[in-house]
């Protein structure tokens, strides 16, 4: 028997005494099988369909995680626009508060050294005698002598139509600063409301997004389950399959019935068919053996390689689980920025309020003194 004539022959135990018929040599205890020929002759169609599966599972793992990359990008662009229309919104809010403050604080008027530049300085100049109590009426001039108080009514309903004036103008500063303050205090919880709305949406979307990529992980791990065990199932069943039909085979074939006219060759009396010879050379035998050994070893070979790949299947999805697990930390990491970011912006934010509510208190409870009063009628008759 040659060697290409023996394909994946397996050495198995001997059939007892009974069953041999007599006369039969001690190189007839040995029977072969020959599983697994039609391997040699067409491709492993269901290798192939693990193949493809395994590819089209891999895609679909990569296009849920590019969109749950990109709806992260969206997310987080959506947030650097609402944080660049509120600084922006910010920054207009104090250009005109400061322009309002100079245009009602800062006039040219207000100025000490404005008479210096005034264009209508002479239309404003007075002239020699205004009244009696001008200082410009010296004894020289004869304009005015002591005791003489002409202006005294004059001069107290000017003093209490000014005294009106001021109260007038400090209550609707009052008014005016207290609206202000309600408009700030209202500004600022819309704006907090608008901040706690979208760290509620951020958040929500982390938790859809960490249920979709569990589910996604575990229904991939079930599914690599069920096909392993349906695949072990359906090479079991194969397998028992082809050995049963091997030994039916073999047992009614002429292998083991040791028929003396199997061997009979049609080119003479002198030739013998190989295949169906039972008297074989030790030499034969060994080739044999050597070539069950190589089997043996191929068997060992497709367990290690069956095991590697298992062991490939496990730290995939170890690495995977870890990939899940810093993804997630990373979102930690977002969503602490983004508070720290919010906290900062508070602060700033009521740090304005206190100096805008300390320059307002500070404006409103300016009093005139009694200094300033005694400045008036200082001179007797």
């Amino acid at each position: 028997m040659s060697k290409h004539q023996v394909w994946l022959g397996r050495l198995e135990q001997p059939y007892p005494s009974s069953s041999v018929p007599a006369g039969a040599s001690g190189g007839m205890e040995t029977r072969f099988t020959f599983p697994l020929l039609r391997s040699f002759f067409q491709g492993d169609t269901q290798a192939w369909d693990v193949q493809v599966r395994d590819q089209k599972i891999k895609e679909a793992t990569e296009k849920a995680r590019d969109e749950t990359f990109a709806a992260e990008m969206r997310h987080n662009d959506k947030v650097m626009c609402i944080l660049h229309d509120r600084e922006r919104r910010d920054r207009k809010q104090l250009c005109c508060a400061i322009n309002d403050f100079q245009q009602s604080f800062q006039k040219p008027e207000t100025r000490r050294e404005f008479d210096l530049s005034d264009p209508l300085a002479l239309k404003k100049d007075l002239p020699a005698r205004v009244s009696d109590c001008d200082m410009r009426n010296t004894i020289s001039g004869m304009q005015k002598f002591m005791g003489e108080d002409l202006n005294f009514l004059e001069r107290k309903r000017f003093q209490e139509e000014q005294n009106r004036e001021w109260s007038l103008q400090q209550h609707r500063e009052w008014e005016r600063a207290w609206a202000d303050h309600k408009l700030a205090e209202e500004h600022h919880l819309q704006t907090r409301l608008k901040f706690d709305e979208t760290a509620r949406d951020l958040q929500k979307l982390e938790g859809l997004t960490r249920k979709e990529v569990c589910a996604a992980i575990k229904e991939f791990n079930k599914n690599q389950i069920v096909e392993l065990a349906e695949r072990k199932r359906q090479e079991k069943q194969q397998e028992q399959e082809d050995n049963l039909a091997e030994i039916t085979n073999l047992l009614h074939g002429d292998l083991l019935s040791e028929n003396p006219q199997q061997a009979a060759s049609s080119f003479g009396p002198h030739r013998v068919v190989p295949d169906r010879w039972k008297g074989m050379s030790r030499e034969q035998l060994e080739e044999i053996h050597y070539v069950q050994k190589q089997q043996i070893q191929e068997k060992l070979r497709l367990q290690e390689e069956e095991r590697q790949r298992i062991m490939d299947w496990d730290r995939r999805r170890i690495q995977k689980a870890r990939a899940s697990l810093l993804q997630e930390r990373q979102q930690q990491r977002l969503q602490r920025e983004l508070r720290r970011a919010l906290d900062c912006s508070n602060l700033s934010l009521a740090r304005e309020q206190y100096l805008q509510k300390k320059r307002m208190d500070e404006a409103s409870s300016s009093q005139p003194t009694e200094d300033y009063f005694s400045q008036f009628n200082t001179r007797s008759r």
